[in-house]
């Protein structure tokens, strides 16, 4: 971490977490091109569960990025018996996660769908999909911990077959339990959810393999614990404002489905198969920034500006590069990617100018996403909170709702790239704000 050559180093720690991203995606776009052919209301129920779903998926991930940060940062400083403490604590905030979500979504799946839909079929699709995934989120929450602790010592090896082995049983169970193959009773999008559930869990019960057996820098026992207000207080200092930033999605998704559900149903199954294509797009960042934050974390703790500089730089042209990939794909093949999804005639003819006229902020949120990374690494979140409030609820959601109510439901999708360009403006700011204050002074004596 702290002497390897920065672009190797980047690959090395990036590369499989860009394949294991990749792979994570397919839990959900699975998902959705197998109930696609239940039924179109089938797909716009997932679409639906997407917002309380991402919640989920968003304290998971932010406590990690949390988790994540102090870890290696304490590594850097040779600290070991905080980052043991780190480990623990992290572990133990993932178990309570758990039991919150596990108690909402068994008391309030039918409300939330019902909050967005009055079509009682779309509902009930989705009452039973969110109810499972929430009430069996345990291997979800454990998974993404123990992925994170092996993020912060290197091992991201190690994560990437954890996911790996976790989505292929969701790909391989999806077929079996909704159409009923062989031995399997027939689930229907019932079958979707819990093909999700049982390759989480697995995936979490190899991850926890994985650190116990592999990953020899921190040690991990329970014996006489108890939580560490210190520790957690810590951990939620970077990881609360990635919750809320991820959170936001959620609230920004949910928003436009309720704009979009206004229009039709179709346009609300056209936006969730957006976002199940738009994962094989920005997972491979998310991958990235996965890299880039224990590399920034330790070098920011043993005091090495020269390396985070470096990262930096090369962090945004890899994510442009990628980007620059959608893009094209989206422009070029957009009735294939939609046709993924068993689309109807309806939803190819809202679809198609959909994706290519969202695919354009593409290019602009690559820069935005490595940035947010750098915040959260040199513990200064809020910069990265501001940037993503300002685009997800400030920008998207009255830019699409104007939009749609002066020029109708081709319009909406304008909000996107409208939104993403003022973040990247503001985003630049912060970046040249981090260099002045924090990165170029560590290079200067004390």
């Amino acid at each position: 971490m702290g002497v390897m050559p920065v672009n190797r180093l980047l690959i090395t720690m990036s590369l499989p977490m860009m394949i294991s991203m990749l792979v994570q995606a397919l839990y959900n776009v699975v998902d959705s091109v197998f109930v696609s052919y239940i039924s179109e209301d089938a797909l716009a129920a997932v679409g639906l569960a997407f917002p309380a779903q991402n919640l989920m998926i968003s304290v998971a991930v932010g406590t990690g990025v949390g988790i994540n940060a102090l870890l290696s940062k304490s590594l850097g400083e040779k600290n070991y018996d905080t980052a043991n403490r780190t480990a623990v604590n992290g572990i133990f905030l993932a178990f309570c996660s758990w039991v919150v979500f596990a108690v909402l979504g068994g008391l309030f799946s039918r409300t939330f769908m019902e909050l967005q839909t009055p079509v009682e079929s779309i509902a009930d699709y989705g009452t039973t999909y969110l109810a499972i995934v929430s009430v069996v989120s345990v291997g979800m929450m454990f998974q993404i911990c123990f992925e994170r602790l092996l993020q912060s010592t290197g091992k991201t090896i190690y994560t990437m077959i954890s996911q790996a082995v976790g989505a292929i049983i969701n790909i391989i169970m999806d077929p079996l339990l909704i159409f009923g193959i062989g031995p399997f009773p027939q689930m229907g999008i019932a079958g979707a959810a819990w093909a999700t559930v049982l390759g989480q869990i697995v995936g979490a019960l190899l991850g926890l393999y994985c650190n116990l057996r592999r990953n020899p820098e921190i040690s991990i026992s329970f014996r006489g614990f108890r939580p560490s207000g210190a520790i957690i207080r810590k951990i939620y200092a970077v990881g609360v404002p990635s919750i809320i930033m991820s959170s936001i999605g959620s609230v920004m998704t949910f928003g436009m489905n309720k704009i979009l559900g206004a229009f039709n149903s179709t346009s609300v199954a056209v936006f969730s198969a957006y976002f199940k294509l738009e994962s094989f797009i920005f997972m491979p960042v998310f991958g990235l920034n996965n890299g880039i934050v224990p590399i920034i974390a330790y070098n920011y703790g043993a005091r090495k500006p020269e390396r985070i500089s470096r990262t930096v730089k090369l962090g945004v042209l890899y994510a442009l590069i990628i980007m620059a990939v959608g893009v094209a794909l989206f422009w070029i093949v957009p009735r294939q990617l939609l046709g993924i999804f068993n689309a109807s005639a309806q939803m190819l003819e809202i679809g198609v100018p959909a994706l290519r006229v969202i695919s354009l902020s593409f290019l602009f949120a690559a820069f935005g996403i490595v940035t947010s990374s750098v915040c959260q690494a040199l513990g200064r979140g809020l910069l990265s909170l501001m940037v993503s409030v300002l685009r997800q609820l400030v920008l998207i959601l009255p830019a699409a709702w104007v939009l749609g109510h002066m020029f109708g439901l081709s319009a909406v999708w304008l909000a996107f790239p409208f939104a993403e360009i003022f973040s990247f403006l503001l985003s630049m700011a912060f970046m040249a704000y981090l260099f002045r204050t924090v990165i170029r002074p560590m290079g200067q004596p004390k």
